[in-house]
């Protein structure tokens, strides 16, 4: 019989978040750090540790992570934290370079709150940053992350289903408040100076270009008329997007109107419909509708076949399996050599690149703005 004991079997180490910066979404995604396996919530950092330690205990940081979760009095001290793989900058859009790039060069991964950054090249400078470090990159598109999406993934890719998309249309708007929109960091020029096309109407471009499989449209149409505040960031607006093949695809993105989330791929065979794409109505379960192959009934009087109702389950909510993903690619990187995943900073330039078109041809008077390939 050996006298060796079995070596103790040690748990996997966990990839430990930084959360930079107090901001209100941050709250959401602290939560959804929590309830991710394999992951920590290692430091949080403010501007006084006073804010972090309030932060910490709103979100439920302070008692889940105990006396592990380091509490920082300045941006600086977190990204210097050696126990932090991944750093969650959810800071205004304007500081996001500064931050982004201080991130990537202290060797720290990167999930990046959207709008990314005020401008493509802006980007492209974060996005240099993280390479030359070999970090990994991620922006905060969470819906992307819903087992629903890919579920819509498989049934887009169907061509007996939904044949070839011809036609785009998504609207994302909420009704904001008075003190939003005279007080909240998304209407302030000097710290989120695109506004709701920014902040919400990027997920409309990026709906829109996940449908068609993030080929770039040829040229951007400002919709007329778009509504500013009195400082000229935007609060509605919207564009038409067109396509070399004949596809076109528009939408619209306000503060001003009832919340509203809905995108609508129509193609040659069939439509696929959803109503709630950025935010499920509910956490645990979504749906969608598609309509495949449609016609009328025998008189006119209805639709055969009726369209079918699908609905996806998920133990994990989106922002929790974002994390995970996230958490994965980095653990592979740090535990395994890996290389950072080039599909996903990829995707964020395409987003912010179509972006841009949108405002240059707002700014321009809705003219036509050519997406150089």
């Amino acid at each position: 019989m050996s006298s060796c004991a079995a070596a103790p079997d040690h748990p996997p180490r966990p990839v430990r978040f930084g959360i930079l910066g107090c901001a209100s979404i941050a709250r959401k995604l602290a939560r959804a750090m929590l309830l991710a396996p394999g992951v920590a919530v290692a430091a949080v950092g403010s501007r006084s540790e006073e804010k972090a330690r309030l932060f910490a205990a709103d979100t439920g940081l302070d008692a889940a992570a105990g006396a592990t979760a380091r509490l920082h009095g300045s941006y600086e001290a977190l990204l210097d934290d050696p126990d932090v793989d991944i750093v969650y900058l959810p800071l205004p859009t304007s500081l996001h370079v500064q931050w982004a790039t201080a991130a990537a060069a202290r060797g720290k991964h990167l999930l990046l709150e959207k709008p990314t950054a005020l401008c493509a090249a802006d980007l492209d400078a974060i996005l240099a940053a993280c390479d030359a470090a070999g970090v990994q990159f991620m922006d905060s598109t969470m819906w992307m992350h819903h087992p629903r999406t890919a579920k819509m993934r498989e049934i887009v890719d169907d061509k007996d289903a939904i044949g070839d998309i011809k036609v785009i249309n998504s609207v994302f708007s909420f009704r904001a408040d008075e003190d939003f929109l005279q007080n909240d960091i998304r209407v302030k020029p000097d710290l989120d100076a695109l506004g709701a096309l920014g902040d919400i109407g990027w997920y409309c471009i990026r709906a829109i270009l996940w449908a068609v499989d993030y080929v770039l449209p040829r040229t951007v149409i400002a919709l007329r008329d778009p509504v500013k505040n009195r400082a000229g960031v935007l609060l509605a607006c919207g564009a038409t997007l067109y396509w070399e093949d004949g596809k076109t695809a528009t939408f619209s993105c306000s503060f001003l109107t009832n919340l509203t989330m809905d995108i609508t791929l129509v193609g040659t065979n069939g439509t696929l419909h959803v109503t709630d794409f950025v935010i499920p109505y509910e956490e645990k379960s979504a749906k969608f509708s598609v309509a495949s192959k449609s016609n009328f009934a025998k008189l006119h009087i209805g639709w055969d076949p009726l369209p079918s109702k699908h609905v996806v389950t998920t133990d994990l909510p989106q922002e929790a399996l974002m994390v995970q993903e996230l958490a994965r690619l980095v653990k592979n990187i740090r535990d395994a050599g890996g290389k950072p995943e080039g599909k996903w900073p990829a995707i964020t330039r395409k987003t912010q690149v179509v972006l841009d078109a949108v405002k240059a041809s707002i700014d321009k008077g809705s003219e036509p703005v050519e997406i150089a390939r």
